[in-house]
């Protein structure tokens, strides 16, 4: 059974009866030390992971409930691909999807290295990016990756990885996989790419010719805003690699409660992901006809700028989508205030409704890594400024008379104050 469906996968890899009780539910491993196998070949592995799936030692090298959310993803994340290619395929999982993506980092990359990555990508990571990673001797080079010519007249000699995140958040530009995997091979080097926004449902980076996915478990696959987690999937002996150098040394273990809440979100995945695009395009379609807005991006919608890229590269327009309001900063204020069924939140992915809003000063002015030419290119995606939704679970009709009663609120024009500073807080 080589060719088993993604619903069904979100269901059964990763978790069998449990042996000793019959329970159908993997029952969550809290241990934090194991007992060792005896001298020999079993106790070296599992103290110095000269394999890619040692006996468990110590939860922060690996643990029960750990491998088996590592094997479901695993599956969900290569169901795209070949049956040969499957198995070569491995995943780590960690405490964040912020930790995901610095292991991935700290293992591919040395000081002296180079690595291209997208301007426009989770503020965490492009901040680690543009702030972080050239403390320690590390090269960036940050672009637009949906700008291919930028992509290969940044590559180097000592150019060690590409990185993007398709889509981007919080703009939603779509960067094409396949092309981007062509020019890394063309360089003999890795492209790594955050598929968070789309998940596995709607986007199969693997199948596309990347090398490693990361996403942070935390927002869809969880799907319900109570526990964090990040994973890196790739070839198995860099997983490896990652596991013993960066999981074992830095520290960004998952926690095994967290992994078997993730675990049961993932069940849902599937049927999750159908409802929030549905939900998500029919909210799109109303915002766009909306008097009170004055732009709306969806890749579902023909005017976004990579539609035709987006409905090649993914099964549908996904969860996420943008507005920009002709009212500006006193409009979004009001939106905030009388907002009924959408929560005013960072993070996405949720059951619940999610908004929150990007002033376009907080957002690139203030940020000094990017160039004026970076700045004003994504200027042309966030006007002055954007509103970030993430379309949950609940009845699209519902959605679109919160919205619509809430837009057509008296807009506060003036109102900078103690709402305005609640409104530019937040993260995720």
């Amino acid at each position: 059974m080589d060719e088993i469906d993604l619903s069904t996968l979100a269901v059964h890899a990763g978790e069998e009866p449990d042996p000793k009780t019959g329970a159908m539910r993997l029952p969550v491993d809290m241990a934090t030390t194991f007992q060792l196998p005896p001298f020999g070949p079993g106790l070296i592995d599992a103290l110095l992971l000269e394999s890619p799936h040692p006996p468990h030692a110590y939860t922060r090298w690996s643990n029960p409930t750990l491998r088996a959310l590592e094997e479901r993803l695993v599956a969900l994340e290569t169901v795209a691909l070949p049956a040969r290619d499957r198995k070569k395929v491995d995943a780590v999982v960690t405490a964040s999807g912020m930790a995901a993506v610095s292991a991935l980092l700290l293992t591919v990359l040395s000081q002296g290295d180079h690595v291209v990555a997208s301007e426009v990508c989770y503020a965490g990571s492009v901040e680690l990016f543009g702030q972080h990673l050239p403390r320690f001797g590390i090269q960036v080079s940050l672009v637009d990756t949906s700008d291919l010519d930028q992509v290969r007249e940044a590559l180097r000699p000592n150019t060690r990885l590409l990185y993007a995140e398709t889509p981007a958040n919080p703009i939603l530009r779509i960067a094409d996989i396949q092309a981007l995997a062509g020019i890394a091979r063309s360089a003999g080097i890795p492209l790594a790419v955050d598929s968070t926004w789309a998940s596995p449902v709607f986007q199969q980076p693997l199948a596309l010719g990347a090398d490693f996915v990361v996403h942070s478990l935390t927002k869809y696959i969880n799907g319900h805003g109570d526990a964090l987690g990040g994973v890196v999937i790739g070839p198995q002996r860099q997983i490896q690699r990652i596991r013993k150098e960066m999981l074992v040394h830095l520290g960004g273990a998952l926690s095994p409660f967290n992994a078997w809440l993730i675990l049961r979100g993932a069940v849902t995945l599937p049927l999750r992901m159908r409802q929030h695009a549905q939900g998500a395009l029919q909210v799109a379609e109303f915002l766009e006809g909306h008097s009170r807005v004055s732009r709306v991006i969806y890749p579902g919608l023909p005017s976004h700028p990579h539609h035709d890229l987006a409905g090649r590269q993914m099964s549908t327009g996904g969860g996420m989508l943008t507005f920009q309001l002709k009212g500006g900063l006193g409009a979004a204020i009001t939106l905030s205030e009388r907002i009924r069924i959408f929560h005013y939140a960072t993070s996405l992915g949720h059951a619940h409704s999610l908004l929150f809003y990007y002033p376009t000063g907080m957002y690139i002015d203030s940020v000094d890594y990017l160039t004026p030419a970076q700045k004003a290119g994504i200027r042309v995606w966030v006007g002055e400024g954007i509103v970030r939704a993430s379309i949950g679970l609940e009845s699209p009709a519902d959605l679109i008379a919160d919205l619509d009663q809430a837009l057509r609120g008296r807009s506060f024009r003036g109102a900078i104050g103690p709402l305005a500073t609640r409104l530019l807080k937040g993260g995720g």
